[in-house]
């Protein structure tokens, strides 16, 4: 499983190594952006990225994953733990995966994606548009695979107020059982 960025090493990884993969959820995950206000915005420093290996993560910075698609959807005592735990290791982190969102897309090929895989959206978004990942959601060759958008949630689907709902589809994807025919 992979949230964001993580869904795209999560998907690197599944392309790299098939039989390793036996199913695979992605969050928050972007195709080729193509929509996206978010990397929109984000690509107006692609000239910053491609110079630079770090960028700034500072405690504001974590806290607009949760405020900047549509505030009043993530938890703030949540965003606030996770900048606790987080600023424990500094406030730069490699630039290299906003590189990739802004220059690089797509960086995961579905018809490289074997495994059984759930995309979770949330239904505020804003780093992935409905049409880019229904494009890549066709696109998988495993017919055993699950769209779904969850409500009242956007970018960090974890960190929101309705997360339970995230962990409830998490928890029967992972639990369903394997198809008898296929």
């Amino acid at each position: 499983m992979g949230e964001s960025s993580g869904a795209l090493r999560a998907g690197a990884f599944a392309m790299a190594a098939p039989e390793r993969i036996d199913r695979l959820m992605f969050a928050a995950f972007t195709y080729k952006g193509e929509g996206s206000p978010t990397l929109a915005k984000r690509a107006e420093q692609l000239a910053y990225y491609r110079s630079h290996n770090m960028r700034t993560r500072d405690r504001d910075m974590i806290r607009s994953i949760a405020t900047r698609d549509r505030p009043g959807t993530s938890d703030p005592a949540v965003v606030e733990a996770l900048a606790d735990v987080e600023m424990q290791f500094g406030d730069q982190m490699p630039t290299g995966t906003y590189l990739d969102m802004t220059a690089n897309l797509p960086v995961v090929h579905p018809e490289k994606v074997l495994a059984t895989v759930l995309l979770a959206r949330g239904e505020h978004d804003g780093i992935a548009a409905v049409p880019d990942l229904e494009e890549f959601f066709n696109k998988l060759p495993n017919g055993d695979r699950q769209f779904i958008i969850l409500p009242g949630t956007a970018h960090s689907v974890a960190l929101a107020i309705n997360r339970e709902l995230f962990w409830h589809v998490t928890r029967a994807f992972l639990t369903m059982p394997t198809p008898i025919v296929t």
